[in-house]
C-alpha cells in the first residue's frame, strides 16, 4: 500500500490523485488523436473534454456523499472542500455517480453544439477503459475498493492501519482493484481497434456499456461494500452498482439496435 507517492513541500502526491490525473491526460490527448485522424475540429471536443472530467469528479463525489451521507451530516462544506478533513484533498468517489453525469453533460452538450451524440461517445468509449485500467491501480496503492476473503494463491493482505486491515485483519482478499485494472486496460485495446472497423455510429460506446456493465455486476460478488450500499427487493439483495450496471447494460443494448440500422 502506497496512498502517498511522494510530497512537494506540504503537498503530498496521492497515488489515487496521480492516477486520476494520467487519466485525464491520457483521454484528452487520445482524443484529440482519434478525432484529428478523422479530420475533425478539436476545439469542440477540448471543451467537451473538460466538461466530462468536471462531470465525473462532481458526478463521484456527490454519489459518494450519498451513501454516506451520516459522514457528512454537521460538516456539509466537507463535500468538495480539500482543506475540510485531516488530510489535504477529497477522499471518496463512487464511479457511477461520475459516469451518469458525464453522460447526461455529454448529451445536452453535443445537443448545443449539434455534434452527432453517438459518434462523439465512440471517441470518447475507449477512454473510460483506460481511466478505469489506470485508476484502480491507485485504488490499490491506496487500499480503498478491496475485495472479500479468499483462498485463491494470489489473495493480497494489507497493512495494520488500512481500512481492509480494519475489517478484515491479516485475512488474504481478492486483488479486486487489479482484476479491474487488467480488464479496464485490455478493454481499451479492444475498443481502440473496433473503433477503426466500426458499423455504425454508436457501436463503440455501446459496446463499452454492456461490457462494462457485465464486468462491474460480476465484479461486486468479490468487492466488498458496506450494508448502505446494498438494498433488499424480493429476496434479492444487490449493491447499488448491480442496479446501475443492468440499467448501463440496457441503455448499450438499445444503442446497438437502434443505431446498427444505420450504417456509416
Amino acid at each position: 500500500m502506497f496512498p502517498e507517492i511522494f510530497s512537494i513541500g506540504p503537498f503530498p502526491i496521492r497515488s489515487y490523485g496521480l492516477t486520476l490525473a494520467i487519466s485525464f491526460f491520457f483521454g484528452v490527448m487520445y482524443v484529440k488523436y482519434v478525432t484529428s485522424r478523422d479530420n475533425k475540429d478539436f476545439e469542440p471536443y477540448l471543451t467537451l473534454s473538460y466538461i466530462l472530467i468536471f462531470c465525473g469528479v462532481i458526478g463521484a463525489r456527490v454519489s459518494y456523499v450519498l451513501f454516506h451521507i451520516s459522514e457528512f451530516q454537521g460538516r456539509w462544506l466537507d463535500t468538495f472542500n480539500p482543506f475540510g478533513g485531516n488530510e489535504l484533498g477529497i477522499s471518496g468517489l463512487n464511479l457511477y455517480g461520475g459516469v451518469i453525469l458525464s453522460i447526461i453533460g455529454g448529451y445536452l452538450f453535443c445537443k448545443i453544439k449539434k455534434m452527432s451524440i453517438t459518434e462523439t461517445f465512440d471517441y470518447y468509449a475507449p477512454t473510460l477503459a483506460f481511466g478505469l485500467g489506470i485508476t484502480r491501480i491507485g485504488c490499490f496503492l491506496n487500499g480503498c475498493c478491496f475485495g472479500t476473503p479468499t483462498d485463491l494463491p494470489w489473495g493480497v493482505t494489507f497493512p495494520e492501519g488500512s481500512l481492509p486491515f480494519y475489517i478484515f485483519q491479516d485475512q488474504h482478499l481478492h486483488p479486486a482493484q487489479l482484476y479491474s485494472s487488467l480488464y479496464g486496460l485490455g478493454l481499451f485495446f479492444v475498443l481502440h481497434f473496433l473503433i477503426k472497423k466500426k458499423s455504425f455510429h454508436g457501436q463503440i460506446v455501446a459496446i463499452l456499456f454492456m461490457v462494462e456493465a457485465t464486468f462491474r455486476y460480476f465484479i461486486e460478488s468479490v468487492r466488498y461494500y458496506e450494508d448502505a450500499m446494498y438494498v433488499s427487493f424480493g429476496g434479492f439483495h444487490p449493491t447499488y452498482n448491480n442496479i446501475i450496471s443492468v440499467c448501463l447494460f440496457l441503455l448499450g443494448l438499445a444503442i446497438y439496435i437502434v443505431q446498427s440500422k444505420k450504417k456509416l
